[in-house]
């Protein structure tokens, strides 16, 4: 009887859900399996296997936290937009610590899946004018910014007494002067590029 009622998207959901709880790492199929209260068998005619439901998982993690983004910079700009954007991100990999780490497991998208993170990126990015390649470099020292202050934040490795909010609110501000001032790379033929 359970199994009629299994779907890609309920067996999904549940594996997001398992991996919030105990890590990414952790969700498999027989746990699945047993959550649902059938055989493992019943999942397989609707994943391939363990990649196939893992890599589902972190394309919705994707999809949640750039939908979270996106509501959260809506018609905001520059710095307002950063710090809205910065601020959902923290807060979706902190509400999801499982889904936010699947979301680290390199997966490519079908080309009819698109990506909503990158949209919403390219979009809050818009204020500060940069082309690429300074765009690609500035939207990774962003990532590469806020995932490793979540880890260390997750970790508990921050054990100096100060705020950690209070670092976290310098760094974006910080960031926000940095991508003003964002060195742009000279194009190779320009007067300036040789």
């Amino acid at each position: 009887m359970a199994r009629a009622g299994l779907t890609v998207d309920k067996i999904v959901q549940a594996a997001a859900e398992l991996a919030d709880e105990g890590g990414i790492e952790n969700v498999s199929v027989s746990a699945l399996a047993r959550r649902f209260g059938v055989r493992d068998a019943s999942l397989y005619s609707h994943i391939r296997n363990l990649a196939d439901l893992r890599r589902r998982v972190a394309l919705r993690a994707g999809d949640e936290q750039a939908e979270r983004i996106a509501e959260a910079v809506a018609g905001r700009a520059g710095r307002d937009a950063l710090v809205a954007f910065a601020n959902a991100f923290r807060d979706y990999a902190r509400e999801h610590p499982g889904r936010y780490a699947a979301m680290q497991i390199p997966v490519e998208r079908d080309a009819a899946e698109g990506s909503r993170g990158v949209e919403v990126t390219v979009a809050m990015m818009r204020a500060y004018d940069l082309p690429d390649p300074d765009l690609t470099d500035a939207v990774r020292l962003l990532r590469s910014t806020f995932h490793g202050f979540i880890s260390l934040e997750a970790s508990g490795a921050f054990g100096h007494p100060r705020d950690v909010q209070k670092s976290w609110e310098k760094a974006l501000e910080a960031l926000h002067q940095l991508l003003l001032a964002w060195p742009r790379e000279t194009p190779a033929g320009s007067p300036d590029g040789r």
